[in-house]
């Protein structure tokens, strides 16, 4: 959501508020005018770039009016930007009154930059000479019946600043942006209780956000509300803008996911104050030299690794870590682009659509720990303590996602031993680092041994779970020890138990929201449901309980995903989980749900005396006495539960079939063995009944 004096600055605010690559006007002179109104009829997310690219090729407003039905008064006022970018790219100087002009129409710096082929940074440093600058407007929000004391604000270039004077020193929380997969209203929730925190410090607190579903953007969650997008340019002028009405204590850059992390660099090398964390030592945790060089000096290990930079390169490293490798962008977020790939057909193929692989831009190459535990630590540090809150043993097995696994807290499988090692490991990362604040770490135990994966020195994606597990409220911890508390004073204040860790009461079970009914292919063919690597959740839910098996079950209830309490259930292990799909499916056998298998695993079943019936595959067809397959059983209503682990990376068409349909019926489908393991403990409680409901109060007294 962007507010502006005008539709077309709003529209254009509202574009860039995106942080899509791309996502922007487009208006450089070649194109297919015929392949923009054609794709101008059809509503997908990018067809307001097909009107807008048709109007700039010269289509008229009538034409794409035919085109896209679009009512004529925005495509008009979408014709204004053309001109104005047709303006700025003709030949001669860029004076004072043309760039005014362009600013009132949402042109960032960027683009008016990309228009007349010069940087942002010489757009922004002529438009400071010109002393050109956006002013803020107040929303009212009593509407003039009396002063209000929560206004928000937007830019616009007009006259007139409407940002009142205040002698409280100020903070800037940069928010999350928009929501999208691997950021969501987790990283809003830090951000939140960082406003309630540090107002009780006496800070006034400016929330920075443009997410209208957001409680960040709740006009009463700050002091003072920027609806603005959470750019460079945007956030300077807003600091600039407080600077000149009170004095500004710091920014906060460690709350908000990626989107103002990515900024923290620019911002402090412009003068402003970070507080928290440094972009230095961000920086030290996301370089992976600088990162392998703490790890070497602390003595910690983590799994082999190498940048490539062509096929050649990938080949070499993958030769020296052994397959599987796991491959990836060297900057992402959610795991996009990540993939497992097993042998050298695979990683050729990964690397030959790494089409932003460049010098500046490898991809990374770790060695794949294939049968491993995977953890996730949330912890504070104030540079002198640590307080570790807690540690998540995920349930999916290792090369899942972290935001796509289920986790528990506390975790069921670690030795005392394990836990010491993992907190001794923590403190080492957070003191090496230079944390002031929050710090997640995932690692990985693999044959008693372990690995660190990743250090991410800011709130993570599961500070919301650990603080309701275990009753601290971590955001605020974090934001107070930015502006200068230590661990000690939040003990002795009673924000931080008096002594000790995290305790987490009862057993907490995180879990994914994972919608495949929703997700589409292109053609509009269904998503296959395996997870992996790359993110894909939508959200989270919390299941709590005195054992892990009810836990569960109320997580798996929560997301949408209910196991069956009685019933049948299909399992179809690849042959490499064939002997470790055992305990699981004796479970469910024993707790008295009737089990179908095709041949191989019903075969790996019955050796082990676990009553199994026997359907043919799909691609075998119907049996010639009418034998059903299981896609019969699933289009049939007649089991309900899947379980089908597919092998290596690409789906084989009955496991797909399989998946799929299993999807479009909403039957509840597991693609791993950790996740049967999980689902057969709930199942079993449940078939056990006994099932009770406490209020996160009581849990917490």
């Amino acid at each position: 959501m962007a507010i502006g004096r005008s539709f077309p600055e709003a529209l254009q605010k509202a574009m860039r508020s995106l942080e899509k690559k791309g996502y922007t006007f487009d208006f450089s002179p070649e194109g297919d005018l015929e392949y923009e109104l054609e794709a101008s009829r059809t509503p997908t997310e990018m067809r307001i770039h097909h009107v807008q690219r048709a109007l700039y090729l010269g289509a008229g407003v009538a034409r794409v009016h035919e085109a896209s039905k679009i009512d004529p008064w925005f495509l008009d006022q979408i014709e204004q930007i053309n001109e104005m970018a047709r303006e700025l790219s003709e030949p001669g100087e860029l004076t004072a009154i043309l760039l005014k002009r362009a600013k009132r129409l949402g042109f960032s710096d960027h683009q008016i930059g990309s228009i007349v082929a010069l940087k942002e940074s010489d757009i922004r440093r002529k438009r400071e000479g010109f002393g050109i600058h956006p002013v803020y407007k107040t929303v009212d929000t009593c509407a003039a019946e009396f002063k209000a004391l929560t206004p928000y604000h937007y830019s616009s270039y007009d006259e007139e600043s409407e940002v009142e004077p205040r002698t409280k020193p100020a903070v800037l929380i940069l928010g999350s942006g928009p929501n999208r997969i691997g950021q969501g209203v987790e990283f809003d929730y830090s951000c939140v209780h960082a406003a309630f925190a540090l107002k009780s410090m006496d800070y006034e607190t400016i929330m920075i956000n443009c997410n209208p579903e957001t409680v960040s953007t709740d006009y009463d969650t700050s002091d003072r509300l920027y609806f603005e997008p959470l750019t460079f340019e945007d956030v300077m002028e807003i600091y600039r803008a407080e600077l000149a009405v009170g004095p500004v204590a710091g920014v906060v850059v460690q709350l908000g996911g990626q989107t103002p992390l990515g900024l923290a660099k620019a911002l402090e090398d412009a003068g402003l104050p970070i507080v928290g964390t440094s972009p230095s030592a961000i920086d030290i945790a996301e370089d992976r030299g600088e990162f392998g060089a703490l790890l070497n000096r602390e003595q910690l290990r983590a799994p082999e690794f190498g940048l490539a930079y062509s096929y050649d390169d990938a080949s070499v490293i993958a030769e020296r870590v052994g397959y599987p490798v796991l491959v990836r962008p060297s900057y992402v977020l959610g795991g996009r682009g990540m993939e497992i790939v097993y042998d050298d057909e695979a990683l050729a193929s990964y690397i030959s659509r790494a089409t932003e692989i460049s010098p500046d831009h490898p991809v990374l190459v770790d060695r794949f720990l294939d049968h491993a535990t995977e953890l996730d630590v949330d912890a504070l540090f104030d540079g002198q303590e640590l307080f570790l809150a807690g540690v998540m043993e995920h349930i999916e097995e290792a090369g899942i996602h972290s935001g796509d696994s289920a986790c528990v807290l506390p975790p069921v499988d670690l030795s005392a031993e394990s836990l010491r090692e993992i907190r001794h490991a923590t403190e080492k990362i957070a003191r090496g680092v230079g944390v002031r604040g929050l710090v997640n770490i995932q690692f990985a135990i693999e044959d008693g041994t372990l690995f660190v994966l990743e250090a991410n020195p800011r709130a993570s994606r599961t500070v919301p779970f650990v603080s309701k597990a275990i009753g601290v409220p971590l955001a605020k911890a974090a934001a107070q020890i930015s502006l200068g508390k230590s661990i000690e004073q939040l003990r002795a204040e009673g924000m931080l138990p008096e002594s000790g860790d995290g305790k987490a009461q009862g057993i907490s079970v995180k879990e994914a929201v994972l919608p495949w009914n929703r997700f589409r292919k292109r053609d509009g063919s269904g998503v296959d449901a395996l997870l992996g690597p790359e993110m894909r959740s939508t959200g989270e839910v919390m299941g709590r309980d005195e054992s892990f098996g009810k836990a569960f079950s109320k997580s798996q209830s929560a997301a949408s995903g209910a196991l069956p309490s009685a019933g049948a259930v299909f399992v179809s292990f690849a042959d490499r989980d064939k002997v470790e799909g055992i305990r699981g499916t004796k479970k469910l056998f024993e707790s008295g749900y009737k089990l179908f298998a095709t041949s191989g695993t019903a075969k790996a079943l019955a050796r082990e005396g676990i009553n199994v019936e026997q359907v043919r595959k799909f691609s075998e067809g119907k049996g010639p006495k009418g034998e059903m397959t299981a896609l019969d059983l699933i289009e049939g209503g007649v089991v309900a539960l899947v379980v089908n682990t597919p092998f290596g990376s690409g789906p084989r068409e009955d496991g797909w079939r399989i998946r799929t349909s299993a999807v479009a019926r909403s039957i509840p489908i597991i693609t791993t063995i950790s996740g049967l393991n999980a689902a057969a403990e709930a199942m079993a409680a449940q078939h056990n009944g006994d099932f009770t409901v406490t209020s996160l109060q009581e849990w917490l007294r």
